[in-house]
């Protein structure tokens, strides 16, 4: 067994915005309905690896045999400085470290605490098969948005997740903000009322009024990361904007997001040689120039082929 408050402050010492744990068990009916049904009908698009395990993804304690409890952490990701305003944008998630090893890394001091044996563990950040929106409502951090997106009450919408499936029980286990309707889970775009900014600000209809249904096939952050089509539609090219890596619209008009709090976590700030690059540089770039500016970095989940070619589709439109 594990004390909760305990592994909550060391959490927030090794520089996670916020903390809760949930007991471990298969996701509501409901919620495994829904997952089921948004993969059937295409909408993770070419991501394959989400129609994959879906029993482990809907169900911890088959991920971790024994599972007992999950520890959801959420680390804020909001820079303190963007690029250039006339020059190409990244999204914010992608302008300091790659996410996945630091949150690895800080996870696997968290497991510090636990028991040096009699127990198991798994360490979740993003690629294995789980559902972190879901288990982070369910340990009390916050509400899922209409952007799809997890908001933190009082702190927006900018947060990295991560998870510690483990064997181990604990002392309490922390509540969903509210109940709901769907599935005991704090979903149905409770926090977000009657505000449809996200839906009206999302220029390739990821987001509808028609539906309540994430089309990630549509997103600019498929478009530009997952999916490896050598070329993008002029479509795509004009929706884009002037950012060739993601997109922050639908976070940027949300309201919640005015209440965020620029990170200090230095591994999250973006580079001095990122900061100079100007539009002439982007479309200039080298690999070795690529390799340079992204070593460690998320960005290079599109490659550099993939790179190029969005600031491609935007530079020639």
């Amino acid at each position: 067994m594990f004390q909760t408050e305990t592994v909550r402050q060391e959490a927030l010492r090794l520089g996670f915005a916020a903390c809760g744990v949930a007991k471990a068990a298969p996701v509501a009916e409901e919620v495994a309905d829904i997952y089921r049904q948004w993969t059937a009908n295409g909408h993770h698009a070419t991501m394959g690896y989400l129609a994959e395990n879906i029993d482990k993804r809907l169900d911890p304690t088959l991920l971790l045999p024994g599972a007992r409890s999950i520890i959801v952490v959420a680390m804020n990701y909001t820079p303190a400085r963007r690029l250039p305003e006339d020059g190409y944008q990244i999204a914010d998630y992608a302008l300091g470290r790659d996410y996945h090893d630091l949150l690895k890394e800080r996870l696997r001091q968290l497991v510090s605490l636990f028991p040096s044996d009699g127990c198991d563990y798994k360490i979740c950040v993003d690629t294995v098969p789980i559902l972190e929106r879901y288990w982070a409502i369910q340990a009390g951090l916050g509400f899922q948005g209409r952007n799809h997106l997890l908001i933190i009450p009082g702190a927006g919408s900018q947060f990295f997740l991560g998870e510690i499936v483990t064997t181990l029980e604990a002392d309490s286990y922390s509540l969903p903000l509210s109940p709901s309707k769907r599935g005991g889970t704090v979903t149905a775009y409770q926090g977000c009322g009657s505000c449809h900014r996200c839906v009206d600000a999302c220029p390739s209809g990821a987001l509808t009024h028609e539906d309540d249904i994430f089309h990630a096939e549509r997103c600019l952050s498929y478009q530009t990361i997952e999916n490896r089509d050598p070329q993008l539609t002029e479509e795509v090219g004009k929706e884009m904007g002037d950012t060739i890596y993601g997109c922050d619209r639908c976070q940027r008009v949300c309201p919640w997001n005015r209440f965020a709090q620029p990170t200090n976590e230095p591994h999250l700030q973006p580079n001095e040689d990122l900061l100079q690059m100007t539009k002439e540089d982007w479309q200039q770039l080298s690999p070795d120039t690529y390799r340079q500016l992204f070593r460690g970095s998320a960005v290079k989940r599109a490659k550099y082929e993939g790179l190029m070619r969005n600031i491609k589709a935007i530079s020639y439109r």
